[in-house]
Order: C-alpha cells, then sequence, then structure tokens
C-alpha cells in the first residue's frame, strides 16, 4: 500500500486538476470533438502526452472504448453532481447568508433586526468612529449594496450617523 487512496468513479478533485494541466485540457477538447488518439496533441513529445492521456483516464473524464479509442463519456458531470452531499437546512442566521455574505434579508423584522445587529458587532467595535467610507469598507464583505446595509443599520438603531454624515459609530446602549 503506498498511502494514497484510490477512489472508485470519477473525483471532482481528480476532474479539476486534470483540466487544470494545459495539455490534459487540450487533449480532453480534441477527444471530446471525435479526434483519434494519434491525432490527440500530435504536436507533443510521447511523455508529455502520455502524462496528459493518463491524467484524463484516472480522473474519469475519458475512457477506453470496445475498439481501445479515448472517448468521453457523457454521465461524467452528472455523475459528479450527484456525488455533492445535500445542503443541510440552515438554521438562525445562517439561513440568510451564503459564504459569509447576505444572500438575502429576513422578510421577519425582528430577524432583520438580529441579522443587522450581527454584522454592526462583528464589523464595527463599540467606541469606534468611522467615516462614511470606511463603514462601506467594512460592510462590503457583507454585500454589494453597502448603502442599503447601512441604511438598514441605522433605520433599525444600530449605527449611529452624526447630522453633518462625517462619523459613524455603533449604537450601544448603556
Amino acid at each position: 500500500m503506498t498511502g494514497t487512496t484510490m477512489m472508485s468513479g470519477p473525483h471532482w478533485r481528480r476532474v479539476v486538476a486534470a483540466l487544470a494541466n494545459n495539455d490534459a485540457r487540450t487533449a480532453y477538447a480534441q477527444i471530446v470533438l471525435g479526434a483519434k488518439l494519434h491525432d490527440v496533441l500530435a504536436d507533443l513529445n510521447d511523455h508529455r502526452r502520455n502524462r496528459a492521456t493518463a491524467a484524463l483516464l484516472e480522473s474519469g473524464l475519458v475512457e477506453r472504448n470496445a475498439a481501445n479509442e479515448l472517448v468521453a463519456p457523457e454521465a461524467i458531470f452528472r455523475d459528479l453532481l450527484t456525488q455533492q452531499p445535500r445542503r443541510q437546512p440552515q438554521t438562525g442566521l445562517a439561513r440568510f447568508m451564503r459564504l459569509g455574505r447576505i444572500e438575502r434579508y429576513p422578510a421577519n423584522m425582528t430577524e432583520r433586526r438580529e441579522l443587522l445587529a450581527w454584522i454592526v458587532s462583528e464589523a464595527i467595535e463599540p467606541g469606534e468612529h468611522l467615516t462614511e467610507k470606511q463603514v462601506n469598507e467594512r460592510l462590503l464583505s457583507y454585500t454589494d449594496d453597502v448603502v442599503m446595509l447601512r441604511r438598514y443599520m441605522i433605520d433599525f438603531g444600530l449605527l449611529d450617523r452624526t447630522p453633518s454624515g462625517s462619523s459613524y459609530s455603533r449604537h450601544d446602549e448603556a
């Protein structure tokens, strides 16, 4: 045993690794378009052509048919997608976030306030006074529409703004 684990069937990491290699990617395109084995990467030396072909075979992107020709199975990507775990139903604030960013705002105002309060507590320290630009830069990691997010925070009383608009701070009740 060599310490590597053999996986049965295609695995997305192998597929991505094979497609990340320029020679393998070119060979795959040629095979998909129906090129015969001797025409695949015909301009490369045998070593590079064999390495690219081996990567494609190991990844499952191509296989040999009864005539020993390389073919691209049509089911490869469907098979890869079936391997993906089903998303578990999310609870709490995570329901409204995806990859750390707001995917949607809660319709329920209590939940919306809770989401906004969490973002304020993550983005702005108590007692910290920021310019509008600084606030926008911090909120950008949560959404592309920082103006709306900032407005919601002010409307919900979570973010204070000076009348001149020159400074913003967290609203912390004493």
